[in-house]
C-alpha cells in the first residue's frame, strides 16, 4: 500500500513551492484528494493528515464512503459525469458538483436543490479540448451556460472545471489551462459577482495548472498510488 501520509506531505510542499515560484499565495490553491476506487481505509489515512477535501466520480461509490465515514468536516465534490437519474442523490450527498455539462443536468440539479431547501454549489465542466469522447460544455457555449445557471435559484456557481487532452508532457496542458483562465476573466467582465474557481490540474500537470491560475487541483495517483481497474 502506498504511504498516503508521506505522499500528501511531499505534495503539499510541492504545491507550496509551485505557488511561491509564480508569485502566488499558496493558500489560494486547494488540494483535492481524488479517492475514487480507493478503499475507505486509505481515505481515513488521508483524514489523519488533516486532508478534508475529497473528490469522487460515481454517486453510488461515493454514497457508501460518505455515509460510512459520516464526517461533517469533510467536503465532498462530485467530479465525474452526472446522470439525470442520479441527480437527486448527488444533491443530497455532495457539497459541490463540479460536472454541470448541459442545461438538462443543470435544471435537474436546480429542481432537486430547491425541493430539498439547499443551494447547490457547482462548477461548469468545460470540454476545453473539444474532444468528442469527453463530457463538458464547448468553450463557445460557456457564456450561455453561465447565464443559465445564474438564473437558477437553487444553484451557486463557483467557477469552471476542465480536463485537457492527456499528454505525458505537462507543458502540453498549458495552453488549455490558460484558455480556461482567460475565459473566466472574460466572464467576470460582465458578471455581477466575479467567479473565482478554476478547477484544473491533476497528478501529472498540477504544477503547470498552478502557474496558470488554478485554485483547485484534483490529485489521485500522486496521493493514493495507481488505481486497481
Amino acid at each position: 500500500m502506498e504511504n498516503v501520509a508521506i505522499n500528501l506531505e511531499h505534495l503539499r510542499k510541492k504545491i507550496h513551492r509551485a505557488a511561491l515560484n509564480c508569485g502566488r499565495n499558496p493558500t489560494t490553491v486547494k488540494l483535492m484528494a481524488v479517492s475514487k476506487k480507493f478503499p475507505i481505509q486509505q481515505i481515513k489515512t488521508a483524514l489523519a493528515t488533516e486532508q478534508r477535501l475529497f473528490g469522487e466520480n460515481r454517486v453510488q461509490e461515493a454514497e457508501e464512503k460518505i455515509l460510512t465515514l459520516a464526517n461533517p468536516d469533510v467536503e465532498w465534490h462530485l467530479i465525474g459525469p452526472l446522470q439525470s437519474n442520479k441527480a437527486a442523490r448527488a444533491v443530497e450527498l455532495f457539497d459541490v458538483i463540479q460536472t454541470l455539462d448541459r442545461s438538462k443536468i443543470a435544471t435537474k440539479v436546480n429542481d432537486f436543490a430547491l425541493k430539498s431547501g439547499k443551494v447547490m454549489k457547482v462548477f461548469i465542466e468545460v470540454n476545453i479540448g473539444e474532444e468528442p469522447q469527453k463530457h463538458g460544455v464547448p468553450p463557445a457555449q460557456i457564456p450561455e451556460m453561465v447565464r443559465l445557471v445564474d438564473n437558477m435559484q437553487g444553484l451557486d456557481l463557483l467557477g469552471l472545471m476542465a480536463i485537457p487532452p492527456y499528454h505525458s508532457d505537462p507543458e502540453y496542458s498549458r495552453p488549455y489551462f490558460r484558455q480556461l483562465a482567460q475565459t473566466l476573466t472574460e466572464i467576470n467582465r460582465w458578471r455581477d459577482k466575479p467567479l473565482e474557481g478554476l478547477s484544473m490540474g491533476m497528478s501529472h500537470d498540477y504544477q503547470v495548472a498552478i502557474e496558470e491560475g488554478s485554485t483547485l487541483i484534483r490529485i489521485g495517483t500522486a496521493i493514493f498510488g495507481t488505481r486497481v481497474p
